[in-house]
């Protein structure tokens, strides 16, 4: 008989999949992970369950990144960066906005005080998850900033996300990993003073709740209140998540959690300044400038909880069922500043103000099941995965009558030019909901002793009704979008430190911005291309990767024009393409230096083959590093680099290229207290954060002093 292995690789690709799933679950491995390790047994036995140590499943966390595959950043044929606790805790990164301006490839589009936008690629990412689960960001829009403190890292997965979520789009995805339960009582706590009277303190506490070590409990909690560069801002944020994890039984896992955070904004700007003048020149103004009153105000809060239970099927095989519910509440009064024209006088006159006021709640509940394992077939193990999730999304928003439209004195005006009105009824502005059904099915197969493949589907059913969940005004009168989207990826193992690799991948994403005759656009398909190599290096301490991408937004919507009336922004679609390639060096130089530095260069062009969305950077680089001083060991510090090229605007404000460097020292009082400067945009840079929509000036130099201490 002709050995398994001359056959073609891709030829069984299929055969292999559909052999795990109806073969695979009673089979015993070659090898078993030592938490699940069963004795061995003869043929005619089905294999011996062992019980699961949950303490041993503590010490040896692997994120499913993105595959929903059990697999190393090393062996996935996509680029992934990861910002880790300890970079978040040094660089002084306490917000989701200034860890993620560290990632490689990721811009932060900062174009308000309250809401931000995130790309990758040179399009939007629409996809926000926490522990694998989430759904897709409004309008691909983040409000309010997560509390980073709450994480363990921050996975940056660049690329269609089509074996993660139903829905998304060529970008990537940003996932939270939260931080969870160890096998060991302790922890630390932190207390902060800087600049713009800022006031933090927080506290991470992990207690073993059994004799045996089998039950554990961490609870986070951090308290922050600080005011802000900007005239009148000021932000306080409280953030909470307790999490209790154990074994149930020889073969159960169960763990549950609640996650809860409060960011009240004072004074915050809807919109940003405008800058330009008819003549083409751009206005300056000092960088605390802010068109907001001072009886402006954001509020957001949000609840959620989770149930996770996981449960060991035979030595190989696990079964796992999570569910997630999540609350938010909005209430905002805000006061929006424009002209007519996109253009200032002269004499800085010509702004008119937009009083606002609403309040909106919001729900959602992700239930997923999945099966992952290995599996024997053609002489050579495998692993899989196969699941079904259903998740459902609720939103309301409410606004209130009584706004008036004021003509405004000259800016920079003060924050009581104009009272806070007396505000009339409120009714409804947007009510909808969408749900999402998926089956999604993937496998890592071992074709040669070098080649492996992943082959994966994702099956999508979306439904959408009400008038439009993301806050248009048109009926969608439950508009369903039925989708599947492939995965194919292969690595190949160059050396025992080295291989390079190759993927494809595209999904699809329903879309909320409408034309100018008010109907939405059809959902958009993405699609993601990468060639690579990854290689480990310094007895794999540092890891390099260097990728080839090709990103395309096939009918992404895109911005057309202004509607003056309607007051918003009309779209239509528009063909994509990004080509580019990225650098990533990240990890370990010797025992005390830790470095991370990447590199991405890109071109966009619209469907005439022109540039396109001039105002994303083509060129970023981002450099960290930080090393313990050889003469005072008790000693470390570290800087941070970001550089972007060129942005603008037609017709609005523009950046020129421009660098920023943060700074920290950290020095150990004793074996248990850590004192640590941080001092970010060191060289004090004035510079425009963003002109997406409109201008705003980023933080000058500001400085914070904290102390850590183990409990």
């Amino acid at each position: 008989m002709t050995h398994p292995v001359r056959h073609h690789p891709v030829a069984f690709a299929a055969a292999l999949l559909a052999s795990g799933l109806f073969h695979a679950l009673p089979a015993h491995a070659q090898s078993a992970p030592a938490e699940t390790a069963a004795p061995a047994t003869s043929n005619t036995e089905a294999p011996e369950l062992a019980t699961v140590v949950i303490k041993t499943k503590r010490e040896n966390r692997v994120s499913k990144g993105a595959t929903n595959l059990p697999m190393e950043v090393k062996d996935t044929p996509q680029s992934i960066s990861t910002i880790d606790k300890d970079t978040l805790r040094d660089f002084g990164a306490t917000d989701s906005n200034d860890a993620l301006r560290y990632g490689t490839g990721l811009t932060v589009d900062e174009w308000e005080t309250n809401r931000t936008s995130y790309s990758a690629r040179g399009f939007d990412i629409m996809l926000t998850q926490v522990d694998g689960l989430g759904m897709t960001n409004a309008w691909g829009i983040a409000e309010s900033q997560l509390d980073t403190f709450l994480f363990e890292k921050i996975e940056l997965i660049r690329g269609a996300n089509g074996l993660l979520t139903g829905v998304g789009n060529a970008s990537g995805t940003i996932n939270y990993v939260r931080k969870r339960p160890t096998n060991k009582d302790g922890g630390e706590a932190q207390f902060t003073l800087g600049s713009h009277g800022q006031k933090r303190v927080a506290l991470d506490y992990n207690k073993v709740l059994s004799k045996d070590g089998q039950w554990a409990g961490r609870l986070v909690v951090a308290q922050e209140d600080k005011d802000s560069y900007l005239r009148g801002l000021g932000n306080q944020r409280t953030a909470i998540s307790g999490i209790v994890e154990g074994q149930v039984g020889d073969n159960g896992i169960l763990a549950l959690g609640l996650t809860y955070q409060d960011a009240q904004q004072r004074s915050p700007m809807w919109g940003s300044l405008t800058l330009p003048y008819a003549d083409g020149s751009l206005a300056e103004f000092d960088v605390s400038a802010s068109t907001s009153q001072d009886w402006a105000r954001w509020n957001n809060r949000t609840q959620s909880a989770f149930v996770e239970y996981t449960h060991a099927l035979s030595p190989d095989w696990e079964a796992k069922l999570t569910y997630n519910h999540a609350e938010g509440d909005d209430a905002t009064k805000l006061f929006y500043a424009y002209t007519f024209t996109g253009f200032l006088n002269p004499d800085n006159t010509g702004l008119v103000g937009w009083p606002y006021r609403s309040e909106s709640t919001s729900s959602s509940d992700i239930l997923d099941v999945n099966v992952t394992g290995r599996f024997n077939a053609f002489g050579r193990q495998h692993d899989a995965v196969f699941g079904l999730s259903h998740s459902k999304q609720k939103s309301l928003t409410e606004s209130y009558a009584g706004a008036t439209f004021p003509v405004l004195p000259a800016f920079p005006y003060a924050g009581d030019v104009y009272a806070e009105p007396a505000w009339g009824a409120k009714s409804v502005a947007s009510d909808g909901d969408q749900n999402i059904t998926r089956l999604y099915a993937a496998g890592r197969l071992q074709l040669t002793d070098q080649l492996k493949g992943i082959f994966g589907v994702n099956a999508i059913t979306l439904k959408r009704d009400g008038t439009a969940i993301y806050g248009g005004g048109t009926n969608l009168d439950n508009e369903t979008t039925q989708k599947a989207s492939p995965y194919v990826g292969a690595t190949y193992d160059l050396t025992s430190n080295a291989l390079a690799y190759a993927s494809y991948s595209d999904i699809f994403q329903a879309q909320d911005q409408r034309t100018v005759q008010g109907a939405f656009l059809k959902p958009m398909k993405g699609v993601n291309t990468e060639v690579g190599v990854k290689a480990e290096w310094l007895d794999r301490k540092l890891l390099t990767t260097f990728a080839v991408f090709s990103a395309e937004q096939k009918g992404l919507a895109t911005e057309a024009g202004f509607d003056p009336v309607a007051q918003a922004s009309y779209y239509e679609p528009r063909d994509v393409k990004t080509r580019g390639f990225e650098i990533e060096a990240t990890g370990r130089i010797g025992a005390d230096t830790k470095l991370t530095a990447g590199f991405t260069s890109m071109k966009l062009t619209g469907p005439d083959g022109n540039d396109i969305y001039e105002w994303t950077p083509r060129r970023t680089l981002k450099l960290l590093a930080d090393t313990r001083v050889g003469a005072l060991p008790k000693l470390r510090v570290g800087s941070g680099l970001r550089w972007q090229s060129a942005v603008s605007k037609m017709a609005g404000a523009s950046q020129d290229a421009y660098v920023l460097v943060d700074a920290f020292a950290a020095y150990e009082l004793t074996d248990k207290a850590t004192l640590r400067l941080n001092v970010k945009n060191l060289l004090d840079k004035k510079y425009i954060r963003s002109v997406t929509y409109g201008a705003i000036y980023g933080a000058p130099r500001t400085a914070a002093l904290t102390l850590e201490y183990k409990l």
